[in-house]
């Protein structure tokens, strides 16, 4: 492998310098951890690394000598996803493959830290707790979500680390995708929702939108719906995929992905769980929620 690696005891990194916690000053992330491998995870620490951003990305730990090899497994398969995360080649050699049972006092140097494992409330609340005592008392702490109660999410951590918590949600392929929607808790530092968002904007090239913490935020809540009213009216119509994206891409004015090349690109599972929270958490809005349940029963 040509990335960097971590001991079990301490990063090879240079420890980062720590964020200024002065009224106004620029957030100075030189290091961040990404919690999940998963395609979403990955491609985020890819996009980390493009602006030269040192990112430690987290996998559960494999069987045998290399406990990281699943997340090195995961950094291997950057080079193959199309659209390209990596901005060069060489630049995956920045991206450190770690996992949770030798690599936790590795967060203590990281001054953001991203989760982005699968969309369950239970999964997350376990990790969170794993590593809350490991995370720097500057660092920011974010979930990348796509539209669990980020209050709820909040509730697991110690008070201290709950002003420094707050949602993060990138769409995929975060590299390409301008959009991430931050989200507060009633508990979050407003001062630390300005320097992620300058961080985001500065150094990450994003266009940020700041969202309530309400299902799904605004771009799913929005989104999502429109795709689950179009696959309805597929039915309704007797209209084949192919049509119906070349119907709802370009020629109105939206993303040649258009409807169901949307949902691949999503992925499957991510838009089912979308789904889910949507007819979980939406019982005064029963036309969302008729849509929600008639499409969620297929997935």
């Amino acid at each position: 492998m040509t990335e960097a690696t971590l001991s079990p005891s301490k990063s090879t990194l240079t420890p980062a310098a720590r964020p200024a916690e002065a009224a106004g000053q620029r957030m100075l992330v030189r290091q961040a951890a990404v919690l999940g491998a998963g395609v979403m995870g990955a491609q985020i620490a890819a996009h980390l690394a493009n602006a030269n951003v040192k990112p430690i990305l987290f996998e559960l730990a494999a069987e045998g000598k290399d406990k990281s090899a699943n997340a090195r497994k995961a950094i291997d398969g950057l080079a193959k996803l199309s659209p390209g995360p990596l901005a060069t080649a060489s630049v995956v050699k920045q991206i450190v493959a770690a996992n949770y049972d030798e690599h936790l006092a590795a967060l203590k140097d990281c001054d953001l830290v991203i989760e982005a494992i699968s969309e369950r409330m239970d999964w997350k609340k376990a990790l969170f707790e794993k590593v809350a005592p490991h995370i720097g008392p500057d660092a920011i702490f974010a979930s990348n979500t796509s539209g669990l109660s980020i209050t709820e999410l909040s509730k697991t951590l110690p008070a201290e680390l709950r002003r420094h918590f707050c949602g993060i949600h990138f769409f995929n392929p975060p590299r390409y995708m301008r959009l991430v929607e931050i989200i507060p808790t009633p508990d979050t530092d407003p001062a630390i929702l300005d320097r992620l968002e300058t961080f985001l904007t500065t150094t990450l090239g994003k266009g940020v939108i700041r969202a309530k913490d309400t299902p799904n935020f605004v771009a799913n809540r929005v989104g999502v719906f429109s795709m689950l009213a179009t696959m309805h009216h597929t039915t309704q119509f007797n209209l084949g995929f192919d049509v119906v994206d070349a119907l709802t891409g370009p020629s109105i004015g939206r993303a040649k992905s258009a409807t169901y090349r949307t949902a691949d690109v999503v992925g499957l599972d991510t838009m089912a769980h979308v789904i889910k929270t949507m007819g979980d958490t939406l019982p005064a809005d029963p036309w969302p929620l008729s849509i929600a349940r008639r499409n969620g029963s297929r997935n």
